[in-house]
């Protein structure tokens, strides 16, 4: 499909979908706001094949660029309601949440495979700005990146001087129950993620390579959540509080009036409390993020307490020992800056 650059950089229905860095490509795909809340994430798993798709130099669609909306951010370590929130910001008129664009995801692999930092820092600003279009005038973006995102945050906020980020996690046993209750699948794919961490270099919990090789696949979750826990807060110490809070996804479930609130003066959405109520009462605080069925504060909640019946003592024992490795590697098991008191 023949397109003008101009056109495709100042239509937001384009979105920057992959970067081939062989080619110095930028593969985009056309989804309707309509679109964007159908999936899961803007991703190629979920984003359907028969979606137009094109093809453009990076170069000449980045020059043609406009100047970007307001943007923010939404890191987070998994397993944490991070999608509720990018739900909930997907607010006509006011800002458009978008769910872990596949684009970003190719940044992190090119970095592992040895990009330069420099031709990486200018791509991925300029990915940023294509990022950051709204569907109306006026409205701010809000990115949630793929947690394999988080060793690059501290640059995408250096980018943005006027973004702020929200850095939300999820409580140390909560996490490693969500793991747990996905067996094999979630074992796997915390281990993935681990190495992942170790690649980025983001791992220093006073371990060497022969101990991480001996861990259980729980002690592993909780390796990699001690490892975000700390990019979490070199971010804070980096930026401060005006520009970065954190919140777990407890806090977040029991007083979601409030986060939304502190969210919304941390982003500058300008929500009143009608707006807040609305949000509370829409899809993304009622049904699930991923199967769009009901789905509920208290539904989670029991979804937590199936996985602490069945595997309670390996989760216990994990937690335990976390705590030690996360003192002795001086590591804050309680981030600073929290949304809410």
């Amino acid at each position: 499909m023949a397109a003008e650059p101009a056109a495709i950089a100042a239509d937001p229905l384009w979105l920057p979908n992959r970067y081939d860095e062989s080619q110095d490509l930028i593969h985009f795909v056309r989804l309707t706001r309509e679109e964007h809340r159908a999936v899961t994430f803007i991703t190629d798993e979920y984003i359907s094949a028969e979606a137009p798709r094109l093809v453009l130099r990076r170069g000449e669609v980045a020059a043609a660029a406009r100047p970007p909306a307001p943007l923010h951010f939404i890191f987070h370590s998994a397993y944490c309601c991070s999608t509720v929130l990018a739900r909930a910001v997907d607010i006509e008129g006011v800002s458009m949440g978008l769910k872990e664009p596949l684009i970003l995801n190719d940044m992190t692999g090119w970095r592992r495979r040895g990009a330069d930092p420099r031709r990486l820092g200018g791509i991925l600003d300029q990915v940023l700005t294509l990022l950051a279009r709204p569907f109306a005038e006026g409205e701010a973006v809000v990115i949630k990146p793929s947690n394999v995102l988080n060793a690059l945050a501290a640059g995408m906020l250096g980018m943005r001087p006027r973004s702020s980020a929200l850095l939300l996690h999820a409580p140390l046993p909560d996490f490693l129950r969500s793991i747990a209750r996905k067996g094999l699948w979630g074992r796997r794919w915390v281990r993935e993620l681990f190495i992942g961490q170790l690649r980025d270099g983001i791992v220093d919990l006073g371990l060497d390579e022969q101990h991480y090789l001996d861990l259980t696949d729980i002690q592993v979750a909780a390796a990699s959540w001690l490892a975000q826990q700390a990019v979490f807060a070199r971010l804070v110490g980096q930026f401060g509080p005006g520009r970065v809070r954190t919140l777990d996804s407890a806090t977040l479930m029991q007083r979601p009036a409030d986060a939304m609130a502190a969210l919304s003066d941390l982003f500058g959405l300008g929500l009143d409390g009608r707006a807040i109520e609305a949000v509370l009462a829409g899809p993304a605080f009622t049904s699930h993020s991923k199967s769009n069925a009901g789905f509920t504060a208290a539904d989670r909640v029991a979804e937590q307490r199936d996985a602490a019946a069945t595997h309670a003592d390996e989760i216990e024992k994990v937690a335990v020992w976390a705590e030690a490795v996360a003192a002795a590697a001086g590591v804050g098991m309680r981030l600073e800056a929290p949304l809410l008191p």
